[in-house]
């Protein structure tokens, strides 16, 4: 079956779904069924339509990655690790810690580029005042 290349808004909105449920356009195109990424990225261009969908599912998908990352961190991960050392090889069994932190960090990451007002580490000092003017402190306290 050969890959959907023509515009359709049933595939424009599944794809925004998919995106909303935190898949990747990456793995949402490799399926059969979707179109490929520059498809993809040509449709955002021809269609205001899809622009608009597109930028809404990307706005939520911060959300579902918030979400997926407290579950992340309150579900341990049971694992095993391997190390080959001098004296043989080790097998440890236990929490992936390292794995679930970086999961973590990756969605904390990616969320603060699709939203950074909600999820930026980021703090923004700027004044925008009425008058658009320096911030000036003033006091009235005779003390000082």
């Amino acid at each position: 079956m050969a890959r959907p290349s023509e515009y359709t808004l049933e595939t424009a909105l599944l794809i925004c779904e998919r995106l909303v449920e935190g898949e990747s356009l990456r793995s949402i195109c490799t399926a059969d069924d979707m179109p490929g990424i520059a498809t993809v990225f040509r449709w955002l261009d021809a269609h205001e339509q899809f622009r608009e969908h597109y930028a809404r599912a990307r706005d939520c998908q911060a959300d579902t990655l918030a979400d997926e990352i407290l579950q992340i961190a309150d579900t341990p991960m049971p694992g095993v690790k391997t190390k080959i050392t001098e004296k043989g090889t080790e097998t440890i069994e236990g929490d992936m810690i390292e794995h679930r932190r970086l999961q973590v960090d990756t969605r904390k990451w990616i969320a603060s580029k699709l939203k950074p007002k909600k999820y930026s580490d980021r703090v923004d000092h700027s004044h925008s005042g009425p008058n658009g003017g320096p911030i000036v402190i003033s006091s009235t306290d005779a003390e000082l």
